[in-house]
């Protein structure tokens, strides 16, 4: 029964999210502004405890999560197949992007604290 109050904090929270996103037409997506939420909700234990409890449980059945991106490969292999390298190429290219991003605001951090 808590892993489900927790379930339902991370929902509300994705709804106010999408709320907020519409309703002020912000560039940002509702999810994140959710995930925004739910970083300033995790402050309260009374939302802290029940969504750790649901977070464990979905963690220990994450594997199920995969089954549908793998049918969705299967079947588009035809696809695969023609834009498989210039994907494997975005995904790399952008991987390497959001890591020399890290990179620079670790050090930009760090800078900012030798001063």
């Amino acid at each position: 029964m808590h892993a489900l109050r927790g379930f339902a904090w991370l929902l509300a929270l994705q709804a106010a999210g999408e709320v907020i996103s519409r309703a002020l037409h912000l560039p940002l997506p509702g999810p994140v502004i959710g995930m925004m939420l739910l970083l300033v909700a995790l402050r309260w234990s009374v939302v802290r405890s029940p969504v750790a409890e649901c977070a464990q449980f979905l963690l220990s059945h994450l594997s199920l999560l995969f089954i549908p991106v793998g049918v969705g490969v299967m079947t588009h292999l035809t696809l695969l197949s023609e834009y498989g390298g210039r994907i494997m190429l975005v995904i790399a290219l952008s991987t390497w992007a959001g890591m020399a991003a890290t990179l620079w605001a670790l050090r930009l951090g760090r800078d900012d604290n030798d001063e």
